[in-house]
């Protein structure tokens, strides 16, 4: 087995993308998310090319892949992918002290895990404390969501200071040039008032890709402002809920959404941030 860095080019983009459709299911990538996991390849190979590699046999065909980021003091993994044949080989494990390596002398990180049966042993074996996650999933029913007790309005890229200030007191750490990339691809909400900051991204599919708030009033607002901004009849997903963000929970129960078990978000050196909704992508 080799080793080597993700390079910022298609061919590397498509190598890892391939990885991930074959280990997570071809049901994984649909047109849409195609490109959008083509571009989070290429960003993330270009901001932390030390964070990124591919596993090859010895005739350069991929065996696997990881992403990871390191932004301030925070470490997050972005993706770990192994092909089935490859499994239990030891490049699962190559992989993530490759992708651990980058952020050495960091004590904070976070994953979201699958509930994949590996996915857990792995974190934890990295040093990871495991907080079993719900989703919430369905067609939103406005009729029955409260209106919003304040305004919320669209957001973009001016707001890339405010949205980091609220990373900050959140999850300690801003997204920084992470939310050049979302704002590409996902609509932003944003409040801010005395009530405090916050802001939601929905992607393209009407799935809640990533919020953080300052307080629960200003996390209800938001997400409730999002869901009310689908068209009618649109479906939704808000994944990665742990116990401490039930104001999420109950937002959707309102909405006419279905709650279920997830994966798990996996932490080290902090507790579970909240108000917030991880992005798998960029955590």
């Amino acid at each position: 087995m080799l080793l080597r860095r993700v390079r910022d080019n298609r061919a590397d983009a498509e190598a890892v993308r391939a990885v991930a459709a074959t280990a997570f299911g071809p049901g994984a990538h649909d047109e849409r998310r195609r490109v959008r996991f083509l571009r989070r390849v290429r960003h993330l190979a270009a901001t932390d090319p030390n964070g990124c590699w591919l596993a090859e046999d010895d005739a350069g065909r991929p065996l696997g892949a990881v992403l990871a980021g390191l932004r301030e003091n925070l470490w997050g993994l972005s993706l770990l992918a192994v092909l089935p044949q490859a499994r239990g080989k030891g490049v699962g494990g190559e992989l993530m002290r490759r992708a651990a390596a980058h952020g050495r002398g960091t004590l904070r990180g976070m994953i979201c895990a699958t509930p994949h049966p590996a996915a857990p042993r792995v974190c934890r074996a990295a040093g990871f404390s495991l907080h079993p996650t719900m989703r919430l999933t369905g067609t939103v029913d406005a009729a029955r969501l409260t209106p919003p007790d304040g305004p919320a309005i669209e957001g973009g890229a001016a707001h890339r200071d405010l949205m980091d200030s609220v990373d900050r007191r959140v999850r300690g750490a801003a997204h920084g040039p992470d939310h050049g990339e979302l704002l590409l691809h996902c609509r932003v909400v944003v409040a801010d008032d005395l009530a405090g900051s916050g802001y939601c991204y929905l992607d393209d599919g009407g799935r809640i890709e990533l919020l953080a708030a300052t307080s629960r009033r200003i996390a209800v607002r938001l997400l409730t402002s999002a869901l009310l901004s689908l068209p009618a009849g649109a479906d939704t997903a808000v994944r990665h809920l742990t116990a401490e963000q039930e104001w999420a929970v109950d937002v959707g129960l309102a909405a006419g959404l279905e709650l279920a078990a997830d994966g798990y978000l996996c932490l080290r050196g902090m507790r579970p941030p909240a108000p917030y909704l991880p992005s798998v992508a960029y955590l």
